[in-house]
């Protein structure tokens, strides 16, 4: 009923706009408008994500809150499947509150727990600016197998710091993360693929500095919050006249 009384729709994606339009079909004038994101400011050097990936530890980062669609199980399930000879070279890194689903975030405690993850696998919670910039900085991939995302900002600001970025075929990741270029796409719980994709990047270290590169190049291709605002602005200007 809310959608239906609205005269005109600024979407965040075509993800968004294709289940809107599903509702209440699509002679609402709409725009899509991607967000930008500047938390975080200027991109990283070329020169730094180099030098990263020489780092003998491979370094995963999850960034969002450790509620269930945000996947955080999957990338457990995978670190389990990427062998005996990898598994010591991991450490992930979980960034987000835990305070949602407090159910689901002791269901991850006592599976890293059971599963003798404590060694590789670190929670902490949320994260000031600073603090959360040393951990993007350090990272060598961000990880959210999200099993839906509206549009996935987490996915760009991860990539201003030259971070691939792995999120699942479900949902708007596919509108940032091209599959082999600047991260991958897994289906949504695909945990043995996502451990495929993870072994990519540790093993062979010229592609994860491709792909990391390829990331920056995408963060910077992103409209700055001047032009996004606006088109917003064209569009409004443009509906108060038809009105």
């Amino acid at each position: 009923k809310y959608l239906q009384s609205v005269d005109g729709f600024v979407f965040n994606s075509k993800t968004t706009e294709a289940v809107v339009n599903g509702l209440v079909g699509n002679n609402i004038p709409s725009l899509v408008a991607y967000p930008p994101t500047d938390r975080f400011g200027d991109a990283i050097s070329q020169k730094e994500i180099v030098e990263r990936a020489q780092s003998a530890e491979f370094r995963i980062l999850f960034l969002g809150n450790v509620i269930y669609r945000k996947g955080l199980h999957v990338l457990l399930e995978a670190l389990q499947q990427v062998g005996r000879d990898n598994i010591a070279s991991y450490r992930v890194d979980v960034v987000g509150g835990s305070t949602v689903e407090p159910a689901y975030v002791k269901k991850i405690q006592g599976f890293i727990n059971v599963n003798n993850l404590f060694s590789i696998v670190f929670l902490h919670g949320a994260l000031d600016n600073q603090p959360l910039i040393e951990k993007l900085k350090q990272a060598h991939v961000l990880v959210v197998p999200s099993s839906y995302e509206g549009f996935g900002i987490v996915y760009l600001e991860g990539m201003c710091f030259g971070l691939p970025a792995i999120g699942t075929s479900a949902g708007a990741a596919g509108e940032i993360i091209s599959g082999g270029v600047d991260g991958f796409l897994v289906p949504p719980g695909d945990a043995e693929m996502l451990a495929n994709r993870l072994n990519i990047l540790n093993e062979k270290r010229d592609v994860l500095v491709q792909m990391s590169l390829a990331a920056r190049e995408r963060y910077l291709r992103q409209p700055k919050w001047e032009q996004t605002a606006g088109r917003i602005r064209e569009f409004l200007l443009k509906q108060i006249r038809a009105f």
